[in-house]
């Protein structure tokens, strides 16, 4: 649907298309459409969306991570995306490839709180969470604060923590709480996890369960750089054996703003024959027969949070079938289980995603 689309005015019945059509300009009645009339949610005047803020934010934010970063657009917007819809992002590609650096430089591009952990086989839960200490002084009982109570919090290789330490983040991801000793202690706002994981390597690591990946907005899968951005890679450190140029990058969005971004991203508009694609194609993934394990309702909001951010991120404030389509797939690819005989088949998320959209009418 066109923009132009999104401001027309209130409808007006519309007269059969064997009949002339009225002409403002020589003082007939407002114009009428000569094909299908104005949805009646879309008819009553849509106040515009000022989006300066949030073009701003992206540009200055991107900006300052093409001081270091060559390539990776699409994993730029996509972790903006997540922030600015209160969501979570899991990385996922071969070592090397710049999946920590990125995401310890967007940390550095917000001036908020970050901390990073390590997963490895012998982490506990409390090193992730906090702990509770008995303090002499007092004689009482303290809890001191663990590595997960900061706003952007990098957990590197997030498979080699055992199941108890995947489930002392079950709670936090998604209640942005964390209850322990019957107390709960809420997390400060924006809270935004960004965790990576080597695909190729399976010795030492822990398959997450399903219940935390669906916690991920996003399932990010990148690959090599092209030949052009190897050769500029090189070019851009052959002088910079310590990286010394991520000392440049320096903070240019805060707490306060991201917070106001959100609010605008939410009252992105999304006409309801598009809520009604998002459903179709969901409650597809349930009646598949290439699928072992659809997808949750928690998937069909991600997808329409995501593609209102997507819209914002284009200078947009209405949502498009294209940006429904492009989220779908890193919002569905960790949530759907194929079939056994299709991934003995070497079927890919990715085909199954796409073959579901074609399926699907897509709403004009």
């Amino acid at each position: 649907m066109s923009e132009d689309e999104f401001n027309e005015i209130p409808e007006i019945n519309p007269i059969p298309n064997d009949k002339a059509v009225p002409n403002p300009e020589a003082g007939d009645p407002a114009p009428y459409y000569n094909s299908a009339p104005v949805e009646p949610d879309l008819a009553p005047t849509r106040p515009r969306i000022d989006l300066t803020k949030v073009t701003t934010a992206v540009e200055m934010v991107k900006d300052e991570l093409r001081k270091v970063i060559i390539g990776q657009e699409e994993f730029m917007d996509l972790l903006l995306t997540a922030l600015f819809t209160n969501g979570h992002v899991l990385v996922e590609g071969v070592p090397g490839i710049a999946k920590t650096l990125t995401a310890k430089l967007t940390a550095q591009t917000l001036d908020i709180d970050f901390s990073r952990i390590q997963f490895t086989p012998d982490l506990m839960p409390s090193d992730v969470i906090g702990t509770t200490v008995f303090n002499m002084q007092t004689s009482d009982f303290t809890f001191n604060k663990g590595p997960v109570f900061s706003n952007v919090v990098l957990i590197d290789e997030i498979n080699r923590a055992p199941a108890k330490t995947q489930a002392a983040l079950f709670e936090v991801m998604e209640e942005y709480q964390v209850t322990t000793d019957g107390n709960t202690y809420e997390l400060a706002q924006p809270f935004f996890v960004i965790a990576t994981q080597n695909p190729i390597e399976q010795e030492g690591t822990y398959k997450l369960p399903e219940a935390q990946l669906d916690r991920f907005l996003f399932r990010i899968n990148l690959e090599y750089p092209s030949l052009a951005e190897e050769k500029m890679i090189l070019r851009r450190f052959r002088t910079d054996f310590r990286q010394d140029v991520t000392e440049t990058v320096k903070p240019v969005f805060n707490a306060a703003e991201i917070k106001e971004v959100r609010e605008t991203v939410e009252r992105v508009y999304i006409k309801d024959q598009l809520l009604d694609y998002i459903a179709e194609i969901i409650h597809n993934t349930r009646n598949n027969a290439d699928l072992y394990l659809g997808a949750s309702p928690r998937a069909g909001l991600a997808i329409m949070k995501s593609s209102k951010a997507i819209a914002a991120l284009n200078g947009r404030d209405f949502v498009t079938p294209d940006d429904i389509q492009y989220v779908a797939y890193h919002v569905l690819n960790h949530r759907i289980i194929l079939t056994p005989e299709r991934e003995m088949e070497g079927v890919d998320a990715r085909e199954v995603v796409a073959d579901i959209l074609k399926k699907i009418e897509v709403p004009r």
